[in-house]
């Protein structure tokens, strides 16, 4: 219906029935109904007006139009004005027609006519789809005017865009392919234009209504407030400007096309003005309400007005210039680099004269797609809104549009072509401009899949550039937007037409070029990228796109096949760039989705102020620069970019992906064994657990599976092997036939694997075919299974027949069927049968399925082919098998549904760069190799860098070491480099190799090593290019000699000839630091200045300088590379530089402010490399190694140390390792220089370094150099003088070392003087202990294990005392004396507060001075040891022990005694005397506090020495024996003699010894004395002189605290000594033969003093037992050894032969009968009575006269004892009884 305004109803169609009525062609027969029409409507409306209805006057058109008085009033029958507009659009007069239209097309712009009544005419439609129809029919094609063809266009377009008016389903389709005729078949090049903008304006329309719908009914599902009226309208008109003609496409438009004319552009700017003047009509209808009916009149005549005037000047502007204009849009949007090559290709895409070849077209093609697509289109499908119906008729025609194929005979092939592109175009806008319900409503997304996809698949091998450009732009928008739902068609067109045409050698470079376009955009979107690899690469059923993908871009960046597609130099620059272009892409995609992992180094604030050089890096700070510039208008989608803005998909677990990728490696490998080796390649599979053992699970998988080879699945199935033809059977088996014909069973049993070509193997198959056919048809019309074996075989044969070129006979089909008669039983099959088996193979060949692996031909380009047009024909065929199977392909998977993972984690990059980094490598490596280009080779530099960073992030070691070493060489500065070939591109990669050792220091690791080895040489560059020669190069080294000879001979002339392959000699940079620069090459010079440019210089220097921001691992590689390379510059043959030296001590300043633990890492790398380099030979880099580490030490130790911290310690270390190797003495005073300049200036601050310093000054105090002795011992004295007294406690620690450094220069024989101040500055040590203990037993960290109570004898008194006797130990005499006296009085004067355990210790020290003797050594300085310092040693320890008897009486004495039974058994005379008196001396000293037990322990000291001691090879000795005296043999018998004297004498003493301990020395002198004088006395009676002799001290000696039982061990010992005595000197011979062989000199030896000095010794202690009232008990026993032993000396004396031993035995046996003779009467006659025989003996004998006195004394006493002689008064005689009563 029609709802007017009273005022502009009339206006409108009062003016519009008077224009067409004022027409002249109104007058002619045929317009007769029309004029009466028109003059009917317009009586109608004067009647009206006359009737007062309608306002009349001035107000009447000049105020505002009233509104309608009421609803009644208003509304008026359609037909009654709408009717004579209808009949003007079916006019054949154009004005009238444009008027009319005109008319209807204002009343519907103002909302004055909607059509919402239901048509008179046809109840089945509403007015508007008639007024659409009529509106519509006014296009008759080609010859239709071209003002009407502009009205017809702005009516549609109001109709579309109109709120007022609603149109759906057929009208839309209607109208849409209206316009499209009317772009298809118009001359005019403005309608044109008009009618493609208005096209675009109406799918954005439709698409937007739908849009818009749904976010409408969102909101009011959800309660949220809807957007109101005005605000939609205002996105309408908005997304309809927008989309309306795009003008960034258009200016591309002019970009690409090289050949436009200005008067395209003018088209151009014509076609915007256009469709400004359309937008205008939509804004100003979008809201009505809001103007007064003369102002919407107003603006809408303006409006019309200049929308006629800019047609009119459009059309007259056209008319003049020329229709040939090439306008073509740009679809991918970015072409303008693209060589000039391709636009020259695509001239046919746009035809010249178009409209005059397809002036005869009676039906133009969109009609047929676009008019019939009736209710049962869409009848399975469920919409939620009529909008979305409408939105998908339009999509699916426009679908099946870009589809059509050109028929032949039909039109013109140049039409058909604009109509795809038209319709492609259309279809990018739609997909460009997708909203949420078109991306995920079921009902589009399928379509997308039927339509759209095949579609592209038939359309993405075209050889028309246009629309395969359309095509990659097609699917770039999918690919952005649809990709979750499109995974197996995404594949599809990856790999068969992207991959394809890629890897295919004979795709032509347009193909190319267009697909690389294509990839550049994809390459720079991370999520599509990752996206890729996560969906297609880790799932078993996809292909390996990433993989495949990357391994084509790079042989194209590479340069490979670029002769074979026929390219230019340029186009192959060019191919090659984009090719790079992609991997840097992909590179930087993996950066960016990784970069939450990166840490930068230098990220840093305190960084901004530093100026960044863009010659170096763009990113040196930041991590930004070219590696950030992801997400760029080059991507799909920005926002898809990055890792958060993913949109959500299936679960993204990249644990799970892996375990995925690693089977489907498995897969693949195993496949491609089987395609080798079919039955290893099974092994394999079944080995790793991916395929089953049964028959049934390898038919399953041969079946299933696109990746075998499907002449080697024929070949294996039909093999006789039984396995083979179980498995065969199993495949045949898993397929089912039922209710098929048997050619289709056979087409699908053949579409599986290619026949072999062996008869038997077919034989087999068909025999099994034929017999599962059968059996799945039992009711066939075959009588037995034979019957379908031998048809199977003829349908074989018939296919070969008929579709095999090299068949020229093709067989009828008569043949066919007389070939077959009598097969089934003898019988034959009906002909229709055959007949349509014929016909069936004739139309359709039986062929193997499209498969994902059907592989097109990769060598096209072969020998032969070396034509353009040869090439060119070739890809027009590999381009039809390509179309063929994508379509395929495409169909196939046009229902498939696949699961589609958005990826999301970070770790699916390290997976993707390990599997493509080698191609990578690879296309970076050749393009620095082969090509100077400067863009190329920054590409290569950008893409390893990226890899550099990816392989650092994920800690990739072999990768990144790859990179880098590739990196290295590049530079041209390695070892094996050529300096000559120095290049810009070198350069560069110089530059690029020190920001990655910036920016990824970090992550770099063992790979610093090769980067600071470039550094190195690049320094080495820096002097050429300066004319600076490097340090330590000297004239006389053979290269020089050499070089010099060179310049003679003329220099010149080879350098001219740098790095040729006919130079004899390639020079390298070393070289070059001796040539100069004088005669190089200019480019070469330029290039080596350039390494020394600010910039390089300064990057350089920040490397070291910015190491303070390594982190604690990178910092220790850092350190330990730039260790080796300071190595290898050092240990060069001719020319050692100290650069990295250098570096070395700047970086320990940098980084000295590290936390301790770090610092501690990289000292212990520092530290062993100076331990090396201070032991150069050459003195100079020592020399600058000592002082580097002393400025390095000195600033160290300013920082200090707290307690308990050893980093000082380390630090120093290098110093001690330098004094300990390096023999120059030169170094080594410079070392003792260094230490004591620390020691002068920074003393306060040492802590820990005390150990170290001390631990130098040791070493120098073996030093044999005055000055280095001197300098170390002034410095060692000033601290143990000065600073032990203010500091010790800080020093404490290093005590232990202090001592032994002086113990170390006390031990210097060189200088005495020296040795004994350092002794003495031991026994100041020693006060110091004895002060201070406390800071001893404070706790440290060393002395864990330690007792806080023994800490200082570890750590102060030990030392002391061990270094004292190892100075005794090592020293001469004198030096020793002194310290073995300092090491007692130490002892002896702090001892009191030595706890028993260190006692202990310290007698191990004190032990240890006879130890020294122990050793081998020559026998002269073995007796001055013992005689000096062991005798020595042997009286102070006895001392000591007695001082601290109380202490050590029940800890060492065993210890002492074992030490002193030690003394006595050497052979030295003077120890052994020494031995024996310590022992006296200890005993005597100490012996009233023996115990019982230690009374015991002497005794078997006493006895061990005895037994030891005694010199029992005096009785066995025979010429030629040897004596074992320690343990080694002495052959000589001086030797003996010698040893055995010693023994004598030891024997003599321990006599002595026992006799002065039991009564001391004195008693036993004073009894020989006083019975000497008695025995020449006669005067002295032998009463009195009895008395006076027995009258001593009874408690002198050790006597008293002797128990009897030890008395009488002594006594045993004494009788043992006195028996062996007696025995020698009873042996005559052994007495003769020891005086022959020089024993004792000329008197025959003899033992006498031992035998009567111990038999002596008995008697003396036997007789003072008698006399000991307190040891009664023990008179029996001594009763009966006196008497015992009496009686033996009574016996051996009778037997005396000569002289000298009755001489000796006359004092004996004097003392013995004077003891005798005062014995009690009652023990006299005991012990007379049996030695009386023997009296009477020795009265005959010839006796001296004292001994005859006291035998006749002894006579006469037994007179009156025994009773037989009486005095004279008859009384028997008896001794006086004051005489002793023993």
């Amino acid at each position: 219906m029609m709802i007017l305004a009273p005022y502009s109803r009339e206006m409108f169609i009062v003016r519009g029935l008077e224009k067409i009525l004022e027409e002249r062609e109104i007058r002619k027969s045929y317009n007769s109904q029309l004029k009466k029409a028109c003059e009917s409507s317009l009586e109608s409306i004067r009647a009206e007006i006359q009737a007062g209805k309608i306002p009349q006057g001035e107000n009447a058109t000049s105020a505002a139009l009233p509104l309608p008085r009421n609803e009644a009033a208003n509304v008026m029958s359609a037909e009654k004005y709408v009717t004579p507009f209808e009949l003007g659009c079916q006019s054949k007069t154009p004005r009238i027609v444009v008027s009319a239209m005109d008319c209807l097309q204002k009343l519907i712009a103002y909302g004055h006519l909607t059509g919402n009544e239901v048509d008179q005419g046809n109840k089945s439609r509403r007015l508007i789809d008639r007024l659409v129809e009529t509106i519509c029919n006014c296009f008759t094609g080609t010859q239709t005017d071209e003002g009407v063809q502009l009205q017809i266009i702005k009516a549609l377009l109001t109709i579309m865009t109109s709120q007022h008016v609603e149109v759906h389903e057929k009208t839309v389709l209607i109208s849409v392919k209206t316009c499209y005729d009317i772009y298809l078949a118009s001359k005019n090049i403005v309608n044109q234009k008009t009618a493609k903008a208005t096209l675009t304006q109406m799918l954005s329309v439709i698409f937007q209504r739908m849009e818009n719908q749904a976010i409408e009914e969102a909101a009011r599902h959800n309660n949220v407030p809807v957007v109101s009226e005005g605000d939609r309208k205002t996105i309408n008109k908005q997304s309809s400007s927008t989309n309306l003609i795009d003008q960034s496409e258009t200016k591309q438009v002019e970009g690409e096309n090289l050949n436009t004319s200005e008067s395209e552009v003018e088209l151009k700017e014509e076609t915007e003005e256009i469709a400004k003047v359309t937008l205008l009509n939509g804004e100003q209808e979008a809201n009505p309400d809001s103007l007064t009916n003369l102002e919407a009149e107003e603006i809408g005549t303006e409006t019309v007005a200049m929308a006629e005037a800019l047609v009119n000047d459009l059309v007259e502007t056209a008319m003049q210039k020329s229709p040939t204009a090439n306008v073509k849009s740009n679809a991918l949007g970015r072409e303008n680099d693209k060589p000039s090559a391709v636009t020259g290709e695509s001239c046919e895409a746009n035809p010249v004269g178009l409209a005059d070849k397809v002036s005869n077209v009676g039906r133009i093609p969109s009609e047929e797609s676009l008019s019939k697509q009736t209710e049962d289109d869409c009848s399975g499908l469920y919409f939620g809104h009529i909008l979305q119906r409408d939105a998908f008729l339009v999509f699916r025609s426009l679908c099946k549009l870009s589809m059509k194929q050109v028929t032949e005979g039909y039109v013109d092939p140049r039409y058909w072509m604009r109509s795809k592109i038209l319709a492609m175009e259309l279809l990018l806008g739609v997909i460009q401009q997708a909203g949420n319900v078109f991306k995920s409503h079921p009902v589009f997304v399928t379509a997308i899949r039927q339509y759209l996809c095949v579609a592209l698949s038939k359309n993405g091998t075209s050889h028309v550039p246009e629309v395969f450009q359309l095509s990659l732009a097609l699917f770039l928008s999918l690919l952005a937007n649809f990709k979750t739902h499109l995974k197996a068609q995404i594949e599809v067109f990856f790999r068969e037409i992207f991959l394809s045409i890629l890897e295919t050698t004979s795709s032509s470079f347009e193909h190319k070029w267009l697909v690389i376009n294509a990839l550049t955009r994809i390459c720079a979107d991370a999520q599509c990228v990752v996206d890729i690899y996560v969906n297609y690469d880790c799932d078993l059923a996809a292909a390996n796109i990433y993989e495949r993908l990357v391994n084509a871009l790079s042989k194209i960046a590479q340069g490979r096949h670029s002769v074979d597609i026929g390219a230019t130099p340029n186009q192959e620059k060019a191919l090659r760039i984009k090719g790079l272009e992609c991997l840097v892409s992909i590179l930087k995609c993996m950066v960016e989705w990784s970069r939450e992992l990166y840490v930068n180094s230098h990220a840093l604030s305190n960084l901004g102020a530093e100026s960044k050089n863009k010659d170096v890096s763009e990113d040196s700070d930041s991590g930004k620069g070219t590696m950030v510039s992801y997400g760029s208008v080059n991507s799909l989608s920005s926002s898809a970019s990055f890792p958060n803005a993913a949109l959500q998909g299936q679960e993204d677990n990249p644990e799970q992906f892996e375990v995925l990728k690693h089977q489907k490696e498995i897969w693949e490998q195993g496949i491609d064994m089987f395609n080798r080796k079919p039955k290893k390649g099974i092994t394999y599979l079944q080995e790793n657990g991916l395929l089953g053992n049964r028959a049934e699970d390898i038919a399953s998988f041969l079946l299933n599976d696109e990746r075998p080879d499907k002449a080697v699945v024929g070949d294996f199935l039909g093999d006789p092997d039984k396995s083979n033809v179980e498995i065969m059977h199993a495949y045949v088996d898993l397929m089912d036939f039922n209710g098929k014909d048997i050619v289709s069973a056979l087409r699908c049993f053949l579409e599986g694997f290619r026949l072999p070509g062996e008869a038997q193997k077919i034989d087999r198959l068909m025999e099994k075919f034929a017999s599962r056919y059968c059996q799945c048809n039992q009711s066939g019309i075959f009588a037995s299974a034979d019957t379908a074996y031998v048809l199977a075989y003829s349908i074989i044969m018939l296919t070969t027949d008929l579709h095999s070129p090299q068949v020229k006979t093709k067989m009828t089909k008569a043949q066919y069927i007389k070939m077959n008669r009598g097969i089934n039983d003898s019988k034959d099959l009906p002909e229709e049968f055959l007949s349509a088996i014929y016909d069936q193979i004739a139309g359709n060949e039986i062929k193997m399925r499209a498969s994902a692996n059907s592989k097109v031909t990769k060598s096209g380009m072969g020998t032969g082919t070396t034509s353009e047009k040869q090439r060119r024909l070739l890809w027009n065929v590999e381009m039809e098998v390509l179309s063929s199977t994508a379509r395929q392909l495409m169909e196939s998977v046009s229902h498939v549904q696949a699961p589609f993972t958005t990826a999301k984690h970070l770790e699916h990059v390290r997976p993707m760069f390990k599997l493509a980094w080698t191609p990578f490598l690879a296309a970076f490596s050749v393009g620095l190799q082969d090509c100077d280009d400067p863009e190329i080779a920054t590409l290569c530099l950008d893409g390893i860098r990226c890899s550099v960073r990816v392989a650092c992030i994920f800690h990739m070691e072999l990768e990144r070491d790859a990179y880098v070493q590739a990196l290295a060489r590049f530079t041209l500065l390695t070892a094996n480099s050529a300096i000559s070939e120095l290049k810009a591109k070198n350069i560069d990669t110089i530059k690029t190799l020190i920001t990655v050792a910036h920016t990824d220091g970090n992550y770099l690791g063992k790979s610093w090593l090769d980067i600071l080895k470039c550094i190195s040489q690049l320094e080495l560059a820096q002097l050429i290019g300066t004319g600076v020669r490097p340090q330590y190069i000297t004239a006389s080294s053979p290269f020089a000699v050499n070089i010099s000879q060179m310049f003679s001979q003329g220099l010149n002339n080879q350098l001219t000839n740098f790095g040729s392959p006919n130079s004899p000699t390639s020079f390298h940079l070393s070289d070059l630091a001796w040539m100069g620069m004088n005669s190089l090459d200019p480019g070469l010079k330029q290039s080596i200045n350039e390494t020394s440019s600010q910039s390089v210089v300064v990057a350089v220097d920040r490397i070291f300088t910015c190491s303070t921001r390594l982190d604690g691992d990178a910092i220790v590689e850092f350190v330990k590379a730039l260790c080796q390379v300071s190595i290898d510059e050092l240990n060069h043959p001719t020319h050692p530089r100290i650069f990295s030296l250098q570096k070395l001590v700047e970086i320990s300043y940098y980084n000295m402010g590290r936390i301790r633990l770090q610092w501690s890492r990289i000292w212990e790398i520092l530290g062993d490399h100076f331990n090396k380099v201070g032991c150069s030979p050459n003195e100079d880099i020592a020399v600058f190694s000592v002082d580097s580490l002393r400025q390095l030490a000195m600033k160290f130790i300013e920082k200090g140390e707290l307690s308990n911290f050893r980093f000082q310690k380390d630090f120093l270390r290098p110093f001690e390792h330098i004094m300990k190797k390096n023999k120059s003495p030169a170094i080594r005073h410079m070392v003792v220089l260094c230490i004591a300049q620390m020691v002068n200036s920074q003393a306060k601050n040492i802590k820990s370094g005390w150990k170290n310093i001390f631990s130098v000054f040791h070493i120098a105090a073996s030093d044999q150099d005055e000055a280095i002795v001197e300098l170390a011992f002034q410095t060692t004295g000033k601290i143990i003088g000065q600073l032990y007294e203010r500091q010790f406690a800080v020093m404490i620690d290093s005590f232990q070392d202090a001592i032994k450094c002086l113990s170390e220069f006390a031990c210097n024989a060189s200088f005495p003087d020296t040795s004994m101040e350092a002794i003495r500055f031991i026994r100041q040590c020693a006060k110091h202990v004895d002060e201070m203990p406390q800071l001893f037993r404070e706790y440290n960290i060393e002395d864990m294990t330690v007792n806080e109570e023994d800490r200082v004898w570890v750590r102060g008194w030990f030392p002391i005392l061990f270094e004292l006797s190892c100075i005794i130990t090592r020293c001469k005499l004198d030096v020793r004396t002194r310290g073995l006296t300092v090491l007692f009085e130490v002892v002896k004067t702090y001892g009191r507060n030595f706890k028993s355990h260190w006692w202990q210790d310290l007698f191990q020290i004190l032990f240890r001075i006879f130890d020294n003797m122990k050793l081998p050594e020559q026998q002269t300085e073995k007796n001055e040891w013992m005689t000096t310092t062991c005798n020595h040693a042997l009286y102070a320890m006895v001392d000591v022990v007695t001082q601290y008897f109380d202490v050590l009486g029940g800890l060492l004495l065993d210890d002492i005694y074992s030490q002193l039974e030690w003394c006595v058994q050497q052979d030295n005379e003077q120890l052994a005397r020494s031995g024996s008196n310590c022992l006296e001396h200890l005993v005597i000293s100490n012996g009233p506090k023996f115990t019982n037990e230690i009374w015991s322990k002497t005794c078997r000291c006493l006895t061990d020495i005895f037994n030891s001691t005694l010199p029992r090879q005096l009785i066995t000795w025979k010429p030629g024996d040897y004596l074992d005296l320690e343990e080694m043999p002495i052959t000589s018998d001086q030797r003996i003699f010698s040893a055995l004297q010693i023994r004598c004498v030891v024997q003599l003493e321990l006599i002595t010894t026992i006799e002065n301990i039991v009564f001391f020395p004195a008693t036993a002198k004073k009894e020989d004395a006083e019975a000497l004088a008695l025995s020449q006395g006669d005067s002295i009676s032998l009463e009195s002189s009895s008395l006076h002799y027995y009258s001593f001290d009874q408690d002198q000696g050790m006597y008293s605290h002797i128990s009897s039982s030890h008395i009488f061990q002594l006594l045993d010992i004494l009788k043992e000594s006195h028996y062996f005595a007696r025995d020698f000197n009873s042996n005559q011979e052994q007495r003769n033969l020891l005086w022959k062989a020089g024993f004792k000199g000329n008197v025959r030896p003899n033992l006498l003093k031992q035998e009567t000095l111990s038999i002596a010794c008995i008697f003396r202690i036997l007789f003072r037992l008698y006399r000991d009232e307190s040891r009664q008990d023990t008179w029996p026993e001594v009763e009966r050894r006196l008497t015992e032993i009496g009686k033996e000396a009574l016996s051996h004396f009778l037997m005396l032969e000569s002289d000298a031993q009755k001489e000796s035995w006359v004092s004996l046996m004097f003392r013995f009968l004077t003891r005798v003779h005062s014995l009690n009467d009652e023990r006299f006659r005991t012990h007379i009575s049996h030695w009386y025989p023997l009296l009477c003996d020795i009265v005959s004998s010839d006796l001296k006269p004292e001994l005859r006195s006291v035998v006749r004394r002894i006579f006469l006493r037994i007179g009156p004892v025994f009773g037989i002689y009486y005095s004279g008064n008859g009384e028997s005689y008896l001794p006086n009884s004051s005489s002793p009563n023993w």
